[in-house]
């Protein structure tokens, strides 16, 4: 079983920053890391994910150049660097992780990943 809880979203002005954690507990090792996002009204999308070995990462088409994820595997901690934030990022943020076999592989389907975090609200204001 993996434990997840997300920390940092809060209200920016479109044009700022905001840096997600998303620190894991329990059996973390081996784990692909995601994260999602989810706006009122709408499904729950994948925005990031990166590998175990934090090596392979894969990206939103558009997110890329300004979100950033990576990992701490001796903190047990997924981060998502956000810049430049736009009010069509609004959402709620969920961290979502699943067990590998392989060092660097990732997955954008939501369907593939079995730990989920209880969400981050991110509101930029325009």
């Amino acid at each position: 079983q993996v434990l997840l809880v997300e920390s940092g979203g809060g209200l920016v002005q479109a044009g700022g920053s905001l840096r997600l954690s998303c620190a894991a507990s329990g059996r973390t090792f081996s784990t692909v890391m995601g994260w999602f996002r989810q706006a009122p009204g709408k499904e729950r999308d994948f925005v990031a994910t990166i590998s175990w070995s934090g090596g392979n990462t894969d990206y939103t088409d558009s997110v890329k150049g300004r979100f950033t994820i990576s990992r701490d595997n001796a903190k047990s901690t997924v981060y998502l660097q956000m810049n430049s934030l736009k009010p069509e990022d609004t959402a709620v943020y969920y961290c979502a992780a699943t067990r590998t076999s392989g060092n660097n592989w990732v997955s954008r389907a939501s369907d593939q990943y079995y730990f989920w975090g209880q969400g981050t609200q991110v509101t930029v204001s325009s």
